[in-house]
């Protein structure tokens, strides 16, 4: 509460002085406060940005362009050294190295790299050390710690977690892509790879997704999953170790299809569920837990308030995915043959919806005072080493309690 209102007083305070400065007033004093501007004629801050939110030593080269008042950059960040950025409301923690492209209403934690390219908007949260190389494109995408996208993917409303560091990620191949939008033109189609009550762990098996490959949402996919190179996959995968193969255009058949026709829609239900339930998990541990591991300095701050920002955008749209869908499917249901799960779904939604927002209260857990306890006593320097070093009594109290707020929500939809 102290540091939330120390923030608030502080940006008060700066926002006044800054609200009198044009662009290159802002320019002059970022400068004078040692950011380093490549030829400053060609770079355009906008007069929302405040100055003392971006760190001293952050290099700015040309042709890049700021905006946006909830903007912030880390300590060590470097902007458009390969092709001009774009970067509106966005936080960026300490080292994060954005090469060239258009970033919006995202959250970069420390470490965090882009090629040229990118195209990043809103619903965005990327852990330490996850990286993309060039032309990817995010959007309602959740990538945890050390998590690595190859080139040319897009890679849109998942979540990712797996590995256990930097020679042992969780890895998308390049040419890769998500499907998520459907023939009835909805998009409840998040999937998610591995989870986020064992994955923030940082000891599971990593997941490999094969080059010039694709993924059908919603789907999920266990820890130590492989798909192979060139794999459509249109299935769950729930046994770890699995590896997944095939052709396309091969066997390819033909059958009658309705756009207005639903069928069984329970994998669809669950999955959503599921991954709502992850979201609401990770907003559980940015809450309570991951700024006890993290540095205490403004840049940090904004990072965590950007990251539960994003965290609420992610489940604002998979509830808003799931109205549509259950507009669909009450339109389906008039047309065609009564089937259980669907008219449960379409019945039950409004009361579903109400239990699936965000922020929400979360009862008091005994083991969660523990798991503080336990977090405070450890001295490492950064939340990575925080995480490596926590006891493996630590590690399940702390899956225990995520796992318990997933399947929380997976309950909302009755039998």
């Amino acid at each position: 509460m102290q540091e939330a209102l120390y923030l608030y007083l502080y940006k008060q305070y700066d926002l006044y002085n800054v609200v009198y400065m044009n662009s290159e007033e802002i320019k002059q004093k970022l400068m004078q406060r040692g950011v380093i501007i490549d030829c400053p004629e060609s770079v355009s801050i906008d007069e929302t940005i405040n100055p003392a939110t971006i760190a001293p030593d952050v290099i700015i080269y040309g042709g890049c362009k700021l905006s946006g008042e909830e903007t912030s950059i880390g300590p060590g960040s470097v902007l458009g050294a390969e092709a001009p950025i774009t970067l509106e409301n966005c936080q960026l923690g300490h080292n994060v190295q954005l090469s060239g492209g258009y970033f919006s209403k995202a959250t970069l934690l420390d470490g965090v790299s882009f090629g040229s390219g990118a195209h990043v908007r809103g619903g965005t949260l990327l852990e330490e050390n996850s990286s993309c190389a060039h032309t990817v494109g995010l959007k309602q995408t959740m990538l945890m710690p050390f998590v690595t996208l190859g080139s040319l993917i897009n890679f849109c409303d998942c979540l990712m977690s797996g590995g256990t560091g930097s020679k042992d990620h969780s890895e998308v191949g390049s040419s890769y892509i998500h499907f998520n939008f459907t023939a009835h033109q909805d998009k409840a189609t998040p999937s998610i790879a591995g989870n986020v009550s064992e994955g923030i762990m940082l000891d599971k098996p990593p997941i490999f997704l094969g080059g010039q490959g694709g993924l059908v949402g919603p789907t999920r996919l266990a820890f130590g999953t492989i798909l192979a190179a060139g794999t459509i996959c249109r299935r769950d995968v729930l046994k770890s170790g699995k590896l997944v193969f095939g052709q396309i255009g091969r066997g390819i058949k033909e059958t009658n299809y309705d756009f207005n026709v639903y069928g069984d829609i329970t994998r669809i239900l669950n999955n959503n569920l599921i991954y709502i339930g992850n979201l609401h998990a990770l907003y559980a541990w940015y809450q309570h837990i991951r700024p006890l591991m993290m540095a205490n300095d403004i840049y940090t701050q904004a990072c965590i308030d950007g990251a539960k920002t994003q965290i609420v955008a992610m489940v604002e749209e998979r509830i808003k995915r799931l109205g549509q869908l259950a507009d669909k499917v009450r339109r389906s249901l008039e047309i065609t043959e009564s089937i259980k799960a669907n008219e449960n779904f379409v019945n039950q939604w409004p009361d579903i919806k109400e239990k699936l927002a965000l922020p929400t209260a979360e009862q008091h857990n005994a083991d969660l005072d523990e798991i503080v306890a336990s977090v405070k006593q450890i001295k490492a320097v950064n939340y990575i080493k925080t995480v490596w070093a926590l006891s493996p009594k630590t590690k399940q109290q702390c899956t225990e309690w995520l796992q318990g707020i997933v399947e929380k929500k997976t309950e909302s939809l009755k039998n």
